[in-house]
């Protein structure tokens, strides 16, 4: 079993990155920050995190990322240069080209979850200036023989059971 933390528009903030990774340090596997933390790719409470360049980022972090989780292939990217608060199918297409079944992404600030083309494409919303909901939110994705878990929570740590979900290989919804 394997798990990922996805984190995404923090804007600034640091001690609740900070935050994050001790709640959830020997839980999960890996850390996802999908841009626009707006901190140097050395600063103290990115570090430990794969992250992607946003919009609002200093140089230094890459645009885009995969990443190998439990079989699996994440495509790490902001998303602005792929238009995603208008449509998923650049991102699509790109995903595709990088051979990917999981894409995770941020910019709109909007928290979802979405299956495409048997590709799932997450967005953890924002801990700093979430849109469409009040909570700043975070996602864990638990993998698990051929399903994946995905839970929803709020930056203060408590889970948000009504949003969790699960998908089954190939990617589509149980």
């Amino acid at each position: 079993m394997s798990k990922v933390l996805v984190v995404s528009d923090s804007h600034g903030l640091t001690k609740e990155l900070e935050i994050l990774k001790a709640r959830h340090l020997g839980e999960v596997d890996a850390f996802i920050h999908c841009g626009d933390s707006q901190l140097m790719p050395d600063h103290n409470s990115i570090t430990g995190y794969v992250t992607v360049m946003g919009n609002c980022d200093y140089e230094g972090f890459p645009l885009e990322t995969t990443i190998e989780v439990a079989g699996h292939r994440l495509f790490i990217t902001h998303g602005h240069t792929f238009s995603v608060k208008s449509s998923l199918m650049t991102l699509n297409y790109r995903a595709t080209e990088m051979d990917a079944d999981i894409v995770c992404f941020g910019h709109s600030h909007v928290l979802g979850a979405e299956v495409i083309s048997e590709k799932l494409f997450l967005n953890p919303g924002s801990i700093r200036l979430p849109r469409e909901r009040f909570e700043k939110t975070y996602m864990i994705l638990e993998f698990k023989d051929e399903t994946i878990k995905l839970s929803v929570f709020e930056l203060k740590g408590k889970e948000m059971t009504e949003l969790s979900r699960e998908f089954v290989l190939p990617i589509k919804k149980k």
